[in-house]
C-alpha cells in the first residue's frame, strides 16, 4: 500500500491503525502486526495528516443545537514540573480541547495546546467555522476564563446563550489514595451571554467522548509509559481518532456514525476509506 512516501502491505498497515485505535501501545502493535517502530510511527503521522484534512474538509456548516466543551489533559516528553528552560516548550502539559454537538454526539471541532487564551481563541474561531449561522444555539463549558471572551467576541451571532458549568470538588480525606477520583460536592450554573436555557446547560457528553479518548488512546492512559515523545506524534493520534470516532465507529445510542447522524456521509466508513 502507499500512503504517502511510504510503502508497506495494506493489510499490515489498516491492522496497525486499527490497533492503535483500540488502545494498544506502539510496541504490542509491533508484536502484533509485524511491522516495525519506525514504519508505525510514519503511517501514524501520515494517516493524522490525512484525517486532519478530512475534518477541516467535511464540519462545515453544520447545523447544530447544543454544543458542549471541555479540555482534556495529557502530557508529551515529561510532566509539566520537569519541563526545564532550555527544553523544547512543546513539552510537558498538552490539552486537547473538544467542542461535541450533544445530540448529534458530532465532534466539531479540536485544538491541542497549552491551556491558555491563545489556544482557546484558535479552538473557539475553529468552532466558528464548523457551525452554520442559520441557527443559533446554545453552549455549555466548565469554568475555564479564557471562554468567556473567546465564545462572546467570537461566537456573539452564533448563539443563542451560553453558561459555565462549575464543578465545587470536595477536599480529599485523610487515608484516601493519591489517585482517587474526587468527589463532586456542588455543581454551580454560571449564565455568561445571552438567556440559557437551564435544562439545556450539560457537559456530560462531552465528558463520556473523553472517556472514549482515554479508554481507546494509549497515550493518554493514566499511570503508564505509553505516553507521546513528541508533539507531532501525539498531534497524529489525536486527529486519526478523533476522525475515526466521527466517520467510522457507530454510537451506541444512535445506532450510526455522528457523521452519518449529522448528514455528512450516508455509510460507516472503515479505517481504509478514512486514509484513502
Amino acid at each position: 500500500m502507499t500512503l504517502g512516501e511510504m510503502y508497506a502491505p495494506k493489510d499490515k498497515v489498516m491492522l496497525a491503525m486499527s490497533l492503535l485505535l483500540e488502545g494498544n501501545s506502539i510496541r504490542s502493535t509491533m508484536r502484533i502486526s509485524g511491522l516495525d517502530q519506525n514504519t508505525i510511527m510514519k503511517a501514524l503521522v501520515l494517516a493524522g495528516a490525512r484525517c486532519e484534512k478530512l475534518m477541516a474538509e467535511k464540519l462545515r456548516n453544520v447545523v447544530v443545537r447544543d454544543v458542549e466543551c471541555d479540555e482534556l489533559w495529557s502530557f508529551v516528553g515529561k510532566k509539566e514540573k520537569r519541563v526545564r528552560p532550555e527544553d523544547d516548550q512543546s513539552l510537558g502539559d498538552c490539552y486537547v480541547f473538544v467542542g461535541i454537538e450533544r445530540h448529534l454526539k458530532l465532534v466539531l471541532n479540536i485544538t491541542m495546546g497549552k491551556r491558555n487564551q491563545q489556544t482557546t481563541d484558535v479552538f473557539i474561531e475553529g468552532l466558528r467555522h464548523a457551525t452554520s449561522p442559520a441557527r443559533k444555539f446554545q453552549i455549555t463549558t466548565d469554568g475555564f476564563g479564557p471562554y468567556r471572551s473567546a465564545i462572546t467576541t467570537t461566537l456573539h451571532d452564533r448563539i443563542s446563550g451560553y453558561a459555565q458549568l462549575i464543578k465545587v470538588y470536595r477536599a480529599t480525606q485523610d487515608g484516601e489514595a493519591r489517585y482517587s477520583p474526587a468527589e463532586v460536592a456542588d455543581v454551580e450554573v454560571v449564565p455568561v451571554y445571552g438567556e440559557p436555557e437551564s435544562d439545556r446547560i450539560c457537559t456530560s457528553i462531552v465528558e463520556r467522548s473523553n472517556l472514549s479518548t482515554r479508554t481507546s488512546l494509549r497515550r493518554f492512559t493514566r499511570l503508564t509509559c505509553g505516553f507521546s515523545k513528541k508533539w507531532e506524534n501525539h498531534w497524529a493520534a489525536v486527529a486519526l481518532w478523533f476522525a475515526y470516532y466521527n466517520f467510522c465507529r457507530i454510537h451506541k445510542s444512535l445506532r450510526v456514525t455522528p457523521a452519518m447522524e449529522a448528514g455528512i456521509t450516508d455509510h460507516v466508513l472503515d479505517i481504509s476509506e478514512l486514509l484513502s
